[in-house]
C-alpha cells in the first residue's frame, strides 16, 4: 500500500469513528468542538473565486466536479476551514423570493464540507460582480434592503442549521457605514481586481452616531440567523481600518460592534516594512474584541515579502486564534506551470501553509 492511500485510509476511519461536531467558543476565548471539548484553531483558504475569476455560483451546477476536486486540494494542503461567498443576487433573484436550486446547491456543498471534514465559513450578501446585483435590491431604501437582507439570512440558516460544517455565518463582506450621504442605489464601493468587496449598509446617516447604525444592522441579521440556527457562530468580516482612529474608518468600531458577534474577524495584508505595524493593528482589534477571539479572516502576502509575510504569521499568535488565507482553484503543480508573477505568488503560499509555516 502506498503512503498516500495509507494516509487516505487513516484519515477515512478516523472520520467514521469521529463524527463531526459543530463549533463553539470557549469561555476563555478560542474555540472547541461542542461535545467532544477539543480546542478547534481555524486554518484555511478563502475560495472566493477560482483560477479564472468565477465566483462559485458561476460554475457549482455545471461543474460540480470542480467543486469536489478544489475542496479536496484544499483539504489535501491542510486546511480545516474554508470560507465560502455566496452572492445575494443568486439566493434572491426576485423581491421576496429565495432560489430553491441555490439552496439546493448549498445544501450539497455542506453535504461534501460534511464529507471531507472541513468546515464553513459562510459569508454572504455578497455583491461583489455588479452585473449580478438585482435592480430592484440596489433601489430599496435602508429598511427594505435590511428586510431583504434579513431574509436571504433566515433562509441561509434554515438551510444550514442540521449541518456541523458550519464553522460560522460572516453576515457580510467588509461593511462600511458611510459619513456623508451617498447617491441612491450606490451601495458598492470601489472594484478592486473587478469585483467590488467593499459594501455600505447605509446610504444617508441622517445625524445618527455611525457605530449605533452598525449596531442596529447587526442585531437585525443576528435576530435573523438566531430564528432558525440559535446555536451557530456569528462575525462580520472587517477592514483593518474599522478601528477608532484618525483618517478612514469604516463606522464598524470593533469595541462597539464586538458585543453584537462571537468572535471578531478581520481582514489584515501586511505591507512590506511595515509588519510591527501590522501586528500593532491586529493587538488592537485583539484588545478591543473584549476577551472574544479574533480571526484574520483574510491574509496574504499580497504587499510583502515572504520572509516578511512569515514574520507577520509568527507573531500574530498572541492576538490571533485562526488564520484563513486564500485558493483559488490551481493547485501548487499548475503553478509550478506557470511563470507569472502571480501565480509564483500564490506557489509561495500554499507551500508555506501546506509546512504550517
Amino acid at each position: 500500500m502506498s503512503h498516500a492511500i495509507l494516509i487516505a485510509t487513516l484519515a477515512l476511519t478516523w472520520f467514521a469513528s469521529h463524527p463531526m461536531e459543530r463549533v463553539e467558543r470557549k469561555p476563555q476565548g478560542g474555540f472547541r468542538l461542542a461535545v467532544s471539548g477539543r480546542s478547534f484553531e481555524p486554518r484555511g483558504f478563502n475560495y472566493d473565486h477560482d483560477e479564472r475569476g468565477r465566483l462559485i455560483e458561476d460554475y457549482w451546477e455545471q461543474e460540480w466536479s470542480k467543486v469536489e476536486q478544489d475542496f479536496a486540494e484544499m483539504r489535501d494542503l491542510g486546511a480545516n476551514v474554508i470560507r465560502v461567498h455566496l452572492q445575494f443576487g443568486r439566493f434572491c433573484p426576485r423581491p421576496g423570493e429565495v432560489n430553491a436550486v441555490a439552496l439546493e446547491r448549498l445544501g450539497r456543498l455542506l453535504a461534501l464540507a460534511e464529507r471531507l471534514n472541513l468546515y464553513l465559513d459562510l459569508t454572504g450578501l455578497g455583491c461583489y460582480h455588479k452585473a449580478d446585483v438585482p435592480a430592484w435590491y440596489d433601489a430599496l431604501d435602508e429598511t427594505s434592503r435590511w428586510d431583504a437582507q434579513a431574509l436571504f439570512w433566515s433562509a441561509v440558516a434554515r438551510q444550514c442549521r442540521e449541518s456541523p460544517a458550519v464553522f460560522c455565518y460572516d453576515l457580510m463582506n467588509e461593511p462600511v457605514v458611510p459619513g456623508s450621504t451617498r447617491e441612491k442605489g450606490d451601495w458598492l464601493g470601489p472594484a478592486f481586481a473587478g469585483k467590488h468587496f467593499v459594501q455600505l449598509i447605509s446610504l444617508d446617516p441622517q445625524g445618527r452616531p455611525r457605530p449605533e447604525i452598525a449596531r442596529t444592522w447587526l442585531r437585525r441579521l443576528v435576530r435573523a440567523i438566531r430564528a432558525v440556527d440559535p446555536d451557530r457562530l456569528i462575525t462580520v468580516g472587517l477592514v483593518d481600518w474599522s478601528l477608532d482612529r484618525p483618517g478612514l474608518t469604516s463606522g464598524f468600531i470593533p469595541s462597539m460592534v464586538a458585543g453584537e458577534v462571537d468572535f471578531i474577524a478581520v481582514h489584515l495584508y501586511p505591507e512590506s516594512g511595515k509588519v510591527d505595524e501590522a501586528i500593532d493593528t491586529l493587538a488592537a482589534f485583539a484588545e478591543a474584541a473584549a476577551g472574544k477571539p479574533v480571526i484574520i479572516e483574510e491574509t496574504f502576502p499580497l504587499k510583502a515579502s515572504g520572509e516578511e509575510f512569515a514574520e507577520f504569521l509568527r507573531r500574530s499568535r498572541p492576538y490571533a486564534k485562526g488564520w484563513i488565507g486564500f485558493y483559488w482553484g490551481a493547485t501548487p503543480e499548475e503553478l509550478r506551470k506557470d511563470r507569472s508573477i502571480g501565480s509564483a505568488l500564490m506557489l509561495e503560499w500554499l507551500e508555506r501553509f501546506r509546512m504550517g509555516w
